[in-house]
């Protein structure tokens, strides 16, 4: 499904189905303020992780706050079933409590949010954390689940981004603060309201104030361990078909697509200029992405011609591979997006453009990462508050002052040949 018809949906038909689940709700207290629910001796938390699947590596250290305040909590997990590969691969979570929607049709989401939704409510939740940034699918998703706590996001005095008020722990989000520690910031209130009585989930005016301390953002997140026979696997595979790209002592990978957000993509014309410049001094260039990215990739390749510069889009089969490669190159360079975290988990060096998004709430945790952002005045343009929507239109041109002397003077650097 294009992400304009999602949009689209979740803004007029999310907003009135959230009007009447608030209504009714409302009623529900009414009706029976002091209703008993069901509470297991452990608590059982479901986390709602829609979004892009960097984001799950940026939810780290809240699974780690989550298991250090309940051991023995029984985590769920409900994600894309496109971006279930980053969950599976971290195993914050058992398999068996994955569970997915599938959005490649109207038909299917539709499909899954009846059966999931049943699932989810036969579970008898205690808590649920809605991770996403005033999604209203994500919010009626948390209410429908059944759990006693619902902890979200709320815009407190923002005018717009209605999402109804059935969110009964909500957690101001903070535009000053890097969305991993924000995440932090749900599982502690979570922590909170889990002690709440149903007096105090019902009734918002005498709810005690949670006020705490946030830890400071990781520097960098522990590598993700890679088997040593699984590793030479690849690399042989890799020398059987790229011999050239191999041969050489420093490889680079480029991401030159901007992915479902197009306008977070550096210039193509530019990353051909880097690529050839690389090539000039002794480089080889891999052009990574997913197999839709190809057609990109091979104009690149065209333009580079060069059998130094070699694609690899739909190469790496899953993300275990994606991360041997990285293993196998010196340094990525990438647009905002997946690729940047996932190689935060691997020892490869890192620059990514940030402009249309900023680094300093979505930059990759990483000491081996760098962020090129150019300070436009227009940038960050793209917020929670205007669900991801540019008014440029696509003209990026926060990305397109970044020259790519300047990039490659960076990379050069990186890779000790200047």
């Amino acid at each position: 499904m294009k992400i304009s018809t999602q949009r689209a949906i979740d803004r007029w038909v999310g907003q009135a189905l959230c009007a009447l689940l608030s209504g009714w709700s409302k009623l529900l207290a009414l009706l029976a303020p002091h209703a008993r629910q069901h509470r297991n001796a452990t608590p059982r938390i479901l986390v709602i992780l829609l979004s892009e699947m960097g984001s799950v590596v940026l939810a780290k250290a809240m699974f780690d706050t989550l298991k250090a305040k309940h051991p023995g909590a029984d985590l769920h997990v409900l994600q894309l079933k496109k971006n279930q590969g980053v969950m599976r691969l971290l195993g914050f979570v058992p398999e068996a409590n994955l569970h997915s929607l599938d959005d490649s049709s109207l038909g299917t989401l539709l499909h899954d949010l009846w059966h999931t939704t049943r699932h989810l409510r036969a579970l008898q939740l205690d808590g649920v954390m809605d991770c996403e940034l005033f999604s209203r699918i994500s919010a009626l998703l948390s209410y429908a689940c059944g759990a006693r706590v619902r902890v979200g996001f709320t815009a407190h005095t923002q005018e717009g981004l209605y999402r109804g008020s059935f969110i009964n722990a909500p957690v101001p989000y903070n535009t000053y603060q890097h969305i991993s520690l924000q995440f932090v910031g749900l599982a502690k209130v979570m922590e909170a309201a889990l002690q709440w009585t149903s007096a105090q989930l019902h009734d918002t005016t005498t709810r005690p104030l949670t006020r705490f301390v946030l830890p400071t953002i990781q520097h960098s997140l522990p590598q993700l361990p890679v088997d040593a026979a699984e590793l030479q696997g690849f690399q042989d595979r890799l020398k059987a078909d790229f011999a050239s790209f191999m041969g050489n002592s420093k490889r680079v990978l480029l991401y030159v697509s901007g992915g479902a957000l197009p306008i977070r993509a550096w210039p193509e014309d530019s990353y051909i200029a880097l690529a050839k410049t690389l090539i000039a001094n002794g480089c080889a260039v891999g052009v990574i992405g997913l197999p839709e990215d190809t057609p990109q990739a091979q104009r690149v390749l065209h333009a580079v011609k060069n059998p130094l510069c070699i694609g690899l889009t739909g190469y790496t089969r899953n993300l275990r591979e994606l991360l041997m490669l990285f293993h196998n190159a010196e340094l990525l360079v990438t647009n905002d997006g997946g690729p940047g975290h996932f190689a935060s988990l691997t020892p490869i060096d890192v620059i990514a453009f940030f402009g249309p998004e900023t680094g300093r709430l979505y930059g990759p945790i990483s000491e081996r990462a760098t962020v090129l952002e150019s300070g436009m005045a227009c940038s960050p343009c793209l917020t929670a508050y205007n669900h991801r929507d540019s008014f440029c239109d696509g003209d990026n041109q926060c990305l397109k002052v970044i020259t790519v002397a300047e990039v490659e003077k960076l990379v050069l650097h990186k890779l000790q040949l200047i």
